[in-house]
């Protein structure tokens, strides 16, 4: 039930932490990922208790708290409870998703700076939207970024370079704040860490420049989020989100990133991983909540493979089943979070038909 930061929330139109429910719309942090989605698979639960309906499975509602972080609390859940047999996470879009690249969070540490502090980035799992800068070069870095095009606030004291905030599942859709500001400040005054991200990494946010194109079948190109960057007095620090194609070789890719990382003088550091998931089609779990969606929308789109990072992946036979639709405005991680009222009570009621089929058969 934990949400990623609201980012600056004079950019809101509503107040993050409140729901507003107007014109058919409902507001605030979490509504799409993933307090709404949740609250409708809960309420499909109690729809089919308060009609009678007797389950011959155990259905079982598992909250975390940690999901946009390090997934703690289901490390701490399989440790002592039994995984389940069969589940699905409504954290995802339909109709459905069966594999989920690897999540790889990881930072480059580096030599401290004399001239440069910078604090910049918030969540690993987020494209940076804004990085700011102030000191001596201001008035050099706002030539540099008005040479390069790049959109930039500006009071008389700092500079705040402007990027397009996405999930870092879709890293390549957004524009990063960070990476732009690391290049102009680079050609200003050099740094290790600055170095890197300007020529090791650049703009392209499938992180071809460092592995070459890496992608597969299943899940396709890899996503390569630069998500914070920290230069002051006593350090240096790049923090990265990679969502790694279902069938790459993990390993692999590390150790390339930590050779070339170590030739700028950093050093690499894994804060956190999560293997893929893969669910194969014709599974009957599958085959069966497919044909719910379809026979509840006429729908019928294939199965989808993401970058995005499910709780499915913690256990084995499960998958990720809604709750965005097609066409849906996808907003989890970004200012004015919101969701279609009748998106929602269309995911109820498949939710309701899912659970039905899923718990009343021996």
């Amino acid at each position: 039930m934990d949400v990623v930061p609201s980012g600056d929330e004079s950019d809101w139109q509503t107040p993050p932490f409140e729901v507003t429910v107007k014109d058919g719309w409902i507001f605030g942090r979490g509504v799409q990922d993933d307090k709404g989605p949740s609250m409708a698979a809960l309420y499909a639960v109690k729809a089919l208790l308060d009609s009678g309906v007797e389950f011959k499975k155990r259905v079982r509602f598992i909250f975390g708290t940690d999901e946009e972080t390090l997934w703690r609390c289901m490390g701490r859940y399989n440790q002592l409870e039994e995984q389940a047999t069969l589940g699905f996470a409504p954290d995802s879009s339909f109709p459905l998703t069966y594999a989920e690249k690897g999540l790889l969070q990881l930072k480059l540490e580096g030599p401290d700076s004399d001239t440069l502090e910078l604090e910049a980035g918030q969540a690993f799992n987020v494209v940076p939207a804004k990085a700011s800068y102030s000191g001596s070069l201001l008035e050099s870095v706002v030539t540099g970024l008005e040479d390069l095009g790049y959109e930039y606030e500006r009071t008389a004291e700092e500079v705040t370079v402007i990027g397009l905030p996405k999930h870092a599942k879709d890293a390549a859709q957004g524009v990063n704040a960070i990476i732009r500001l690391a290049k102009v400040l680079q050609s200003l005054d050099s740094h290790p860490a600055l170095a890197f991200l300007d020529q090791a990494v650049g703009e392209d946010a499938t992180g071809s420049h460092l592995f070459g194109p890496v992608s597969d079948e299943p899940t396709g190109f890899l996503s390569f989020n630069v998500a914070g960057l920290t230069l002051s007095s006593d350090r240096s620090e790049i923090r990265i989100d990679m969502r790694i194609p279902v069938l790459a070789d993990k390993d692999k890719l590390v150790e390339k990133l930590a050779e070339i990382a170590s030739q700028y003088g950093l050093t690499y550091q894994e804060f956190d991983y999560l293997a893929p998931l893969y669910v194969p089609l014709d599974s009957e779990l599958v085959s069966t909540l497919m044909a719910i969606y379809q026979e509840k929308t006429g729908d019928n789109s294939p199965a989808m493979s993401s970058g995005g990072a499910t709780f499915a992946r913690t256990m084995p036979n499960c998958v990720a089943f809604g709750a965005l639709f097609p066409g849906a405005d996808q907003t989890e991680h970004q200012v004015n979070e919101r969701l279609r009222l009748d998106d929602l009570y269309r995911a109820m009621d498949i939710y309701a038909e899912a659970i039905y089929r899923l718990a009343t058969t021996p």
